[in-house]
């Protein structure tokens, strides 16, 4: 059966100080999936999943669940998309609940206190990621992978159906990257679109689908395990890898 469509995008293009990002892209992610946005440094990934998110000024269209992203409501936007920033600013005094807590202020009133549902999705998101023991410290003290963790807290938190994450395991160690790759299977097991930007090949080659980029442009996007897959991901690392299966797993080896 086809997947449904989750996001997409159609003659992309994004532009800083007269010079173009991205060129005229189109993609298309499945709904249900883990999808994985991999290239070499400047290829533009960041960049695109900012103007998916509808965070950069583009041209072109970009839709979210059918739905032509300018169409959105902004709370009703912020309900259904959910962002996990690179290098984010945190407000230094804020505790990592309190941090977390920001995922849920799209489902409150205007000026409403949280409610106990949303305490329990938050407690439960910060177990999730391992960071209910940082729940009563201010972001100041935690070290960069503990930030991340509480930073994955709140993304989890607004319990979104499309969830973009930029290079989400920045600062996390082995066992902690491991955890997230555990949690987004989780969330896409649950029903949830996961689209990440990833520098570690050997993680994004264990996603369901591959977006690779080059020079602003998507060379190839497809399923992780087709052999057109590997081949647009040795090309755009200019045959300096090569993806190759090692006891079940597709891993990026060099050459």
């Amino acid at each position: 059966m086809k997947k449904s469509i989750a996001i997409s995008a159609c003659q992309l293009c994004v532009f800083a100080e007269k010079r173009s990002i991205l060129h005229r892209v189109a993609l298309a992610v499945p709904q249900g999936a883990w999808t994985a946005v991999v290239g070499p440094n400047g290829a533009g990934k960041s960049t695109l999943l900012q103007a998916l998110a509808g965070l950069r000024p583009c041209q072109g269209q970009v839709e979210l669940l059918g739905q032509p992203l300018p169409d959105w409501p902004a709370r009703r936007r912020a309900q259904h998309l959910a962002w996990l920033g690179q290098g984010e600013a945190v407000v230094a005094d804020l505790s990592g609940y309190e941090v977390a807590m920001l995922g849920r202020l799209p489902h409150q009133g205007w000026l409403a206190g949280p409610s106990a549902h949303d305490h329990a999705v938050v407690e439960a998101a910060l177990q999730r990621t391992q960071a209910w023991a940082l729940r009563h410290r201010p972001v100041a003290q935690l070290s960069g992978g503990e930030r991340q963790r509480v930073l994955l807290a709140r993304a989890l938190a607004v319990q979104a159906q499309v969830v973009l994450m930029d290079e989400p395991l920045a600062n996390l160690d082995p066992p902690h990257q491991s955890d997230w790759m555990h949690t987004t299977r989780q969330l896409v097991a649950e029903g949830a679109t996961v689209v990440s930007v990833l520098h570690e090949l050997g993680i994004a080659l264990q996603s369901d689908h591959l977006i690779v980029m080059q020079e602003g442009r998507v060379l190839h996007q497809g399923p992780t395990a087709d052999a057109r897959t590997h081949a647009a991901l040795e090309q755009v690392f200019a045959q300096r890898i090569r993806v190759r299966q090692v006891d079940g797993l597709w891993l990026a080896l060099p050459c």
